[in-house]
């Protein structure tokens, strides 16, 4: 018969070095825990402190300091033995602006811009002021480095856009505008200015919702910044489609819009000129919706001239409301708990600046 362990090391070992043994298993002597309070903030978290207003010296200083970047930039001397240190110099001294004869060109010194497909950036006759402002955007680069990143020049990259759509429209390849048109559909389906909050949630901070500054609820408010722009839309752009809110005021589910809606809209996006299309897709991606991008387009278009002629004067859809209306809900949100520093001030300054360039692109 097997005996214990227990009983085969008491006899390998003497009583005392068992006893020895048996002391090191409490040696550690126990510690309870002490609970520190929370404390307790009621309320709100303080807004975000606000930036003070500039002085003239500081525009100043600001300026003399892009001076000197600009200096510096055109007097780097590339490395032969490094390729890339190239792109960190200026290699151009003067930006302007050039009519030809198949439109406005923008000339570094006395090289044209170009598009990715290497061929010049060549702009329609009536877009004049585009041209201008593409050459503000090359004439502010300190280095050819900043060329390669599309937040430096969000104009260019997008009238590069609009070519390679209407160059592949004059070659019959609709590969591009199909990519597009499929992209943008996507987006009505969950489009921002139809996703409406519920009515009520065991979540929501009714104490902070329901203050003094507060008489509606965020669905209400949602609901009253969209109901103008779907009545424009359903009335002007696509008269007698039905569009639905993407949510119900008790369910998470988005609810699809109906067939003839879909059938409509894809059919008017297909027929878009290129510089429109190209608008409206920069439009889409900034706002997250597609019917904000196509109430902005439609306002600022020649081409939709006609469908403002007998509206009442009462403002124009502009940047600040296609932004007011794509960000309701993170407004709703930051105006509670306050705004995260250089996160939702610089996006909502970025929506600002890629919505301005769809009206700049499109009005010329």
């Amino acid at each position: 018969m097997m005996q214990p362990i227990s009983a085969l090391v008491r006899r390998a070992r003497p009583a005392s070095s068992f006893s020895a043994i048996r002391r090191c298993l409490h040696t550690s002597s126990s510690w309870s825990a002490k609970p520190i309070p929370h404390p307790a903030a009621p309320g709100p978290p303080p807004g975000p402190p606000k930036p003070a207003a500039t002085t003239p010296e500081e525009r100043i200083a600001r300026k003399q300091r892009q001076a000197e970047l600009l200096k510096k930039g055109q007097s780097i001397k590339p490395n032969p033995a490094k390729p890339a240190s190239a792109l960190q110099k200026r290699f151009w001294k003067d930006v302007h602006v050039k009519q030809t004869p198949e439109g406005f060109q923008v000339l570094l010194d006395s090289r044209p811009v170009r598009t990715a497909s290497k061929g010049a950036l060549t702009l329609p006759p009536n877009k004049h002021q585009l041209a201008t402002a593409i050459a503000l955007e090359w004439d502010l680069l300190v280095s050819a480095q900043q060329a390669l990143k599309q937040h430096y020049i969000p104009l260019t990259s997008l009238t590069s856009r609009a070519i390679d759509i209407q160059t592949a429209d004059a070659a019959g390849d609709s590969s591009i505008r199909d990519s597009i048109v499929k992209i943008m559909m996507n987006y009505l389906s969950t489009d921002t200015l139809l996703c409406w909050a519920p009515e009520r949630s065991m979540h929501d901070a009714v104490g902070l919702e329901q203050s003094e500054d507060r008489v509606e609820s965020l669905r209400e408010v949602q609901k009253r910044t969209a109901e103008p722009i779907l009545k424009f839309l359903t009335t002007k752009i696509w008269p007698g489609v039905e569009i639905l809110p993407t949510l119900e005021p008790d369910s998470i589910l988005p609810t699809p819009q109906p067939q003839k809606t879909r059938d409509v809209i894809r059919g008017w996006l297909a027929a878009l000129p290129a510089w429109e299309l190209a608008g409206l897709e920069r439009g889409v991606l900034a706002s997250k919706s597609l019917l904000v991008g196509a109430r902005l387009l439609v306002e600022w278009s020649p081409e939709f001239s006609h469908l403002r002629e007998n509206e009442q004067s009462g403002g124009r859809f502009g940047i600040q409301e296609a932004a007011d209306a794509s960000t309701l809900e993170v407004t709703w949100q930051t105006a509670m708990w306050g705004e995260v520093e250089d996160t939702h001030d610089v996006d909502k300054e970025d929506v600002r600046r890629q919505l301005g360039s769809v009206i700049v692109l499109v009005n010329g």
